[in-house]
């Protein structure tokens, strides 16, 4: 197959354009999760060589979108998960964080809107859903791998 020869190409691209800010040994590991992502969903989705190069720019551009938000919106919330005094949260600062929390859910909901929108131009409808159904049975089969890792399996 042609895509089984362009394959390595887009996880060395893909690899390379990673930008990460936390250790090399994080960072590394981050390269390698995203590359057997970018192989798995290559596979599942069968992308021709056209569609691979117009799909993976919009995948990055969404995956990094998506990180964006969280890291913006939970960043706050995560701070006063960890501070002892979360427990001690006023109603006022707890209806703020509940609607900080809707807004980046709202912006998330967004942005997915955005990109199935955009892959409508690029991938057939079935291939589309192929891809939602593709990004859980990764995330599933890497959970599944940390735990038997965990596990001593």
């Amino acid at each position: 197959m042609k895509i089984r020869k362009i394959l390595p190409l887009l996880i060395a691209f893909i690899s390379l354009s990673a930008v990460a800010q936390d250790g090399p040994f994080v960072r590394k590991k981050k390269e390698q999760i995203k590359a057997l992502k970018v192989a798995f969903i290559t596979d599942e989705l069968s992308l021709t060589p056209e569609e691979a190069t117009k799909f993976w720019p919009l995948f990055n551009a969404f995956e990094d979108k998506q990180q964006e938000i969280k890291k913006q919106k939970l960043k706050a919330y995560l701070e006063r998960m960890d501070d002892d005094s979360f427990d001690k949260l006023s109603d006022k600062d707890a209806t703020a964080m509940l609607a900080q929390m809707e807004s980046m859910e709202d912006d998330l909901y967004q942005a997915k809107k955005k990109f199935v929108a955009s892959l409508k131009a690029v991938l057939p409808p079935v291939k589309i859903l192929k891809l939602k159904k593709a990004e859980e049975n990764f995330n599933r089969k890497l959970l599944q791998q940390y735990r038997d890792k965990k596990q001593g399996k």
